[in-house]
């Protein structure tokens, strides 16, 4: 089984799309909504990621490999790499 963790806020519309995409293509996520302490646990996701700038959402990983947010999740499914960090 696939270990997918996904950091998000309720109302951010790229979140939304991530999960989206995932269940679509039928894969379960753990989601983490970092909406009751924002500032703090975006920080805690830059530091985490190890970051450069802002930690913006979604930030995602998959079976403990960085993919990123949702364009990097999207391009990894239009470009059939997403079987490289499936089990």
């Amino acid at each position: 089984m696939n270990d997918i963790e996904i950091y998000t806020l309720p109302d951010c519309p790229f979140c939304i799309k991530a999960k989206t995409l995932l269940t679509k293509n039928g894969l379960k996520y753990n989601e983490h909504d970092i909406s009751d302490d924002e500032e703090k646990k975006r920080e805690e996701l830059k530091k985490k990621f190890n970051l450069s700038e802002r930690a913006t959402v979604p930030q995602i990983t998959i079976n403990n490999k960085y993919v990123g947010g949702y364009s990097q999740l999207k391009d990894l499914f239009e470009s059939e790499k997403i079987y490289e960090y499936l089990k």
